[in-house]
């Protein structure tokens, strides 16, 4: 089967670089198109990586609008959600997968993706994340993100796969394309995908190491957790009504506390160590509490 990998460029022409020079140097690949899609936001950055990389499916965006400034956190998003759904448009491959530039793939990762989805029926299936961060904010960072497919994890089907690292069976995602032909968003197409009884599988062996190096401050990240979060809560309005979006957006300012005792156990049950968990708690609360209040505002606004 062919293989196509959408790379979207979140952080820049180092990291796109890297992820590139990983994919350009996987051990045994299948048939391979590696598409990496571009707005005129960032024309300098793949301009100046491209030549490195001639194999590369470049797909040209344009000018492109957002709802919110584009250099705000919640504007950034759409641009990447934007390059997303252009980039699972342009691919060609029976299968097609999803990393960010900050996503390296270890280097059996296409040669995996394929073996796993001829042996496996499920339209979707998820890797694992490896932390390639540091530094306490960073750690924090991750963990608020990625805890959940930190290695090693146990192989199964999952309620979340994360966008970062993850293939499609192109028959069944063409299923949900008039739900993502505009612009992306994972959470709303894998429930589609669930509805019609597909399996979001989590796999340990397919492998990313997510390295994150823009120098993303505190301010950077709570920025980026009130838009994210707001979305969330506004896609979910959408789903359960105007009842139900009141009583989670009340509900909210509880939201925090749950989702750090739910990453505690996680770490506990997986005996990492504790000092990690413990010099990241106050950072892991505060984007929590940024998240939980974008939520809120995203139910009660139902708008993003």
């Amino acid at each position: 089967m062919k293989l196509s990998v959408v790379v979207t460029v979140v952080d820049g022409a180092e990291a796109l670089g890297r992820c590139l020079r990983a994919l350009a140097a996987q051990v045994e690949p299948p048939d391979l198109e590696v598409v990496v899609p571009w707005d005129e936001t960032i024309a300098a950055i793949v301009r100046s990586v491209s030549p490195r990389f001639p194999a590369v499916r470049l797909v040209a965006m344009g000018s492109l609008e957002t709802r919110h400034p584009q250099a705000s956190a919640a504007g950034l998003h759409e641009l990447y959600d934007l390059r997303r759904a252009a980039g699972l448009a342009a691919a060609t491959g029976e299968l097609v997968a999803m990393l960010e530039d900050r996503s390296i793939p270890r280097a059996d990762w296409t040669k995996t993706a394929v073996r796993l989805h001829g042996q496996l029926p499920h339209a979707v299936i998820g890797g694992v994340l490896a932390c390639g961060r540091r530094g306490v904010v960073s750690t924090a960072d991750y963990l608020c993100d990625f805890a959940r497919y930190e290695p090693p994890v146990d192989e199964g089907p999952r309620e979340y796969v994360s966008v970062c690292n993850v293939v499609y069976k192109r028959a069944a995602l063409d299923r949900t394309r008039a739900m993502w032909q505009d612009r992306w968003y994972e959470t709303k197409v894998h429930r589609a995908l669930a509805r019609e009884g597909h399996v979001l599988w989590l796999t340990p062996e397919l492998v990313v190491d997510q390295v994150r190096h823009d120098g993303a401050g505190l301010g950077t990240l709570v920025a980026e957790r009130l838009a994210w979060g707001r979305r969330f809560g506004a896609a979910r309005a959408a789903d359960v009504g105007r009842g139900r979006s009141l009583v989670y957006g009340l509900l909210a300012p509880v939201l925090p506390f749950v989702l750090f005792a739910r990453l505690a156990a996680m770490q506990l049950r997986a005996e990492r160590p504790l000092g990690r968990l413990l010099a990241a708690a106050p950072a892991c609360l505060l984007l929590y509490a940024c998240w939980g209040g974008g939520e809120m505002l995203g139910y009660l606004s139902r708008s993003e």
